[in-house]
């Protein structure tokens, strides 16, 4: 059987209505809660700056790993208007674009509540921090050129991924703060991952092999985003040894619940190609 392929364009068009749908779905179950209710400002004191005082690191009561985790969470988030452009530059009509803009505002609370928290508790070295962030932001992120369905693909992984880094987070019980807010940031990122994977759902029933190409190739060259750390280690590292986002775990925590989404190993409606790329995958298969 021999499909024929549809450009991104076409896809485009075949998809709107699918992304429109998904899009006011996602905006009735998404809650609509406040990141500031998560911050305890009546701890906050002014830095030296405006006549307090400013930070030292016995004020911090995170342990070492919540203050990596927390710190990767906010330097991933601050870097959002990288991942607005990536994303953004294939998705530029009409409900397509609404999701772009919808899941920034997202992304962009959780940078909101994060960095209040750590400033308003004290929990990391604000100066550190915010050269972090413009060493971070000043590097940006750039993906290599994709087609639509495997930006859909990929952001499907990158959110699932994201979700259970932040699960694991608030399995730490730092305290009930940290715990609250990880666990609302993952719900998101459950929703968010929700979104991507319905859309790639609808791209297998119109483009069988395209999709199971995109998917492939995806998990092929999935990788989480990482920022390299003040000591110059990589975040991807320290975060495996503490247990709170291992990529060895990845085919069993990331890749099987999507592919099982996608009813991947059971699909009937494969050419040639697609039969080629599920056998690139073929190892996955639980």
């Amino acid at each position: 059987m021999v499909q024929n392929l549809l450009t991104d364009r076409e896809l485009l068009d075949s998809l709107a209505l699918e992304v429109e749908l998904n899009l006011r779905r996602h905006i009735e179950v998404a809650d609509g809660w406040q990141p500031h209710d998560y911050v305890p400002f009546s701890e906050g004191q002014n830095f030296r700056f405006l006549g307090g005082t400013d930070w030292e690191p016995g004020q911090s009561e995170l342990s070492e790993v919540a203050k990596l985790a927390l710190t990767v969470s906010v330097l991933i988030a601050d870097n959002l208007p990288s991942y607005h452009r990536e994303i953004g530059k294939y998705l530029r009509t009409g409900a397509w674009w609404r999701w772009v803009g919808r899941w920034t505002a997202e992304e962009n609370r959780h940078e909101i509540m994060i960095r209040n928290y750590l400033m308003v508790t004290r929990s990391v070295d604000p100066v550190q921090l915010e050269r972090s962030r413009m060493e971070h932001m000043t590097k940006g992120f750039r993906r290599p050129s994709l087609h639509l369905l495997d930006v859909l693909a990929t952001c499907a992984l990158e959110e699932t991924a994201s979700a259970v880094r932040h699960r694991n987070i608030a399995a730490l019980g730092e305290n009930e703060i940290v715990t609250a807010m990880a666990d609302r940031i993952a719900l998101d990122d459950e929703l968010q991952a929700r979104f991507f994977a319905d859309l790639v759902a609808a791209g297998f029933d119109i483009a069988p092999d395209q999709t199971m190409r995109a998917v492939a190739d995806s998990v092929a060259a999935f990788k989480v985003p990482s920022v390299t750390l003040p000591d110059g280690r990589s975040s991807d590292e320290l975060l495996a040894e503490a247990g709170v986002y291992d990529p060895a775990q990845e085919p069993t925590l990331v890749f099987a619940p999507l592919l099982a989404r996608w009813n991947v190993f059971e699909r009937t409606d494969l050419g040639a190609e697609g039969e080629q790329a599920r056998t690139e995958i073929a190892h996955l298969r639980g």
